[in-house]
C-alpha cells in the first residue's frame, strides 16, 4: 500500500513540478523581469522552495500548508498572523491560498512581504549550516581553555 501511495505522491509531485516549470517559463519571457539577474537560477530555487510546502490538491499553499512550513522553521504563527501574511502575498485579496504565480510575484517583487523575508533569511541560514554539516566535533578535556 505504501508503495502505491508513494507512487501516487511521486506522480502528483512531478505533475506539480511540470506546472511550476511552465509558470517559470512564462516569467522568463516576461519583459518585466528581463533585467533580473540570474533569473533562471532564482526561479529554480523558488520552485524548490515552493514545493517544500505542503501543497493542496490544486498545487497551492493554503493556510495549513503555510502554518506547517513556518512551524518547521520554528516560527509558529497565530491564525490571524497567517491570514495577514497570506493577504500580503496575494495583494490584499481575500484568497485562501497562495498560488505559485503569487509566490513568484512576491519573491521577485520589490515589496518585502514578511513571508519573503522569512524565506530569504532561512535560505541564508541554510547555506551557513551546510558548510559544517558533519556531526559536531567531540570535545575532550584537552580542548578546554
Amino acid at each position: 500500500l505504501d508503495n502505491v501511495c508513494g507512487k501516487a505522491y511521486g506522480l502528483l509531485k512531478s505533475q506539480q513540478e511540470e506546472k511550476l516549470n511552465s509558470i517559470n517559463e512564462g516569467f522568463l519571457s516576461d519583459p518585466q523581469y528581463a533585467e533580473e539577474e540570474d533569473l533562471v537560477a532564482k526561479l529554480e530555487m523558488f520552485k524548490k522552495k515552493y514545493m517544500e510546502f505542503d501543497l493542496n490538491d490544486q498545487g497551492e499553499i493554503d493556510i495549513m500548508g503555510l502554518k506547517r512550513m513556518l512551524e518547521k522553521l520554528g516560527l509558529a504563527k497565530t491564525h490571524l498572523e497567517l491570514k495577514k501574511m497570506m493577504s500580503e502575498v496575494v495583494g490584499g485579496t481575500s484568497k485562501d491560498t497562495i498560488s505559485y504565480h503569487d509566490f513568484l510575484n512576491m519573491m521577485l517583487g520589490k515589496r518585502n512581504a514578511i513571508l519573503k523575508l522569512i524565506l530569504m533569511f532561512e535560505g541564508m541560514g541554510k547555506d551557513q549550516q551546510q558548510k559544517n554539516a558533519g556531526p559536531p566535533c567531540r570535545k575532550t578535556f584537552s580542548d578546554l581553555p
